[in-house]
């Protein structure tokens, strides 16, 4: 069986290769969403791979996603520090969550270096640009195959 997760990724980071590059990098959104599919499939998992600028669609994809997927990745970009409504509904995915960031956000301004779903994701990547989302992937198809055993 397939194993299937949603990466979710939230504002501005449509604007992948336009941003501020020696913090994210110079691939754009969708040459980051080739990776990730390509990665996925040569580890025989299926990604749903998302991206909005709006928090109370980002809840909804996360509540829908508790009865479609096996574990989720998120970045959350700004709403990491803001986003109540977004940890909320986090905590009711109860599968595996690990939360991503292409920049330290503990190298950063003060008000980044809170992240509100720290504490609900099962592990979080940092600091390692866009080669995060292959860790992830990585990484979450172990502890979804762990979990299954």
């Amino acid at each position: 069986m397939t194993n299937k997760i949603i990466i979710i990724n939230g504002p501005n980071l449509n604007l992948l290769g336009e941003r501020e590059q020696s913090q994210y990098g110079s691939d754009t959104f969708e040459e980051l969403k080739e990776k990730c599919l390509t990665k996925s499939k040569e580890i025989d998992l299926e990604v749903n791979f998302t991206q909005s600028n709006l928090e109370g669609e980002i809840v909804n994809i996360i509540q829908e996603a508790r009865k479609q997927f096996n574990g989720m990745i998120i970045n959350a970009a700004g709403f990491t520090h803001t986003s109540v409504a977004i940890r909320d509904a986090l905590s009711l995915f109860k599968k595996p969550i690990i939360e991503l960031h292409i920049s330290n956000i503990y190298k950063r301004e003060e008000f980044r270096q809170k992240s509100l779903i720290s504490d609900i994701a099962t592990g979080g990547i940092f600091g390692l640009g866009t080669e995060g989302y292959i860790l992830a992937i990585i990484s979450i198809q172990k502890i979804i195959e762990n979990e299954n055993r």
